[in-house]
């Protein structure tokens, strides 16, 4: 089956529904070389849940084939937030077949917005592929992309009890000396999402690294600990 037909629906409501006077603000927060239609964030993704249900994907390939044909295509950026609103598709979530494709759209968007979007997905495959995935983020971990980097780091966000403290220890470590602000986010993040599960385990582990973690990172990882 074509995926020109659910592009088409997601291209045609996304400028149906453009507001100009919005546009240029959200560009402006974003340092976006690429131009807005000015439509938010959830209503893109309504809008791809409507346009998948009218079209809908039947097998991985197509999936694969909307993804990267949305993004590489893209003229706006919600093209791109509804590209990777496609990546939660039942038949990819927990594919390691996906990975190139996360790959490619943590490199090409090269931003943080684009790269925490997909972080989930990676999550799911820590899930269902632990042993595959935890060697994936640790080449991303040493890569020089620093995306790349951003998304192993963040890549166990919302698994709770599930979180592999030594990987995300050695994660951590790996960048821990890196100056780049969004890397220093990302483990302030990373390690403050798992404080609200073991606090002792986070505050003790920013006390062993005390001389290796940025401040930003010490303050993150640290916001909600007592």
């Amino acid at each position: 089956m074509s995926v020109a037909p659910l592009i088409s629906d997601i291209r045609d409501v996304l400028r149906d529904e453009a507001d100009p006077e919005r546009a240029p603000g959200m560009q402006a927060y974003m340092k976006s070389a690429m131009p807005y239609r000015g439509v938010r964030l959830p209503r893109v993704r309504a809008i791809t849940r409507a346009a998948l249900a009218a079209h809908p994907l039947l097998t991985l390939d197509e999936v694969e084939t909307a993804v990267t044909t949305l993004w590489d295509e893209a003229a706006f950026r919600e093209e791109r937030y509804a590209a990777s609103a496609l990546t939660g598709h039942p038949l990819a979530i927990g594919r390691l077949e996906m990975v190139p494709i996360y790959e490619h759209l943590a490199v090409t968007g090269a931003w943080w917005d684009h790269v925490d979007a997909i972080c989930g997905r990676i999550a799911d495959l820590h899930d269902l592929h632990p042993a595959e995935t935890a060697e994936i983020v640790r080449r991303w971990s040493r890569s020089d992309d620093r995306w790349l980097r951003r998304l192993a780091i963040i890549s166990q966000l919302g698994r709770r009890e599930r979180v592999d403290t030594a990987l995300l220890s050695e994660l951590v470590e790996a960048n821990a000396a890196d100056t780049d602000f969004f890397i220093r986010k990302a483990i302030g993040w990373a390690l403050r999402e798992y404080a609200r599960v073991d606090p002792d385990w986070v505050r003790a582990f920013v006390a062993a690294h005390a001389d290796t973690l940025s401040g930003l990172s010490r303050r993150e990882a640290l916001k909600h600990v007592g």
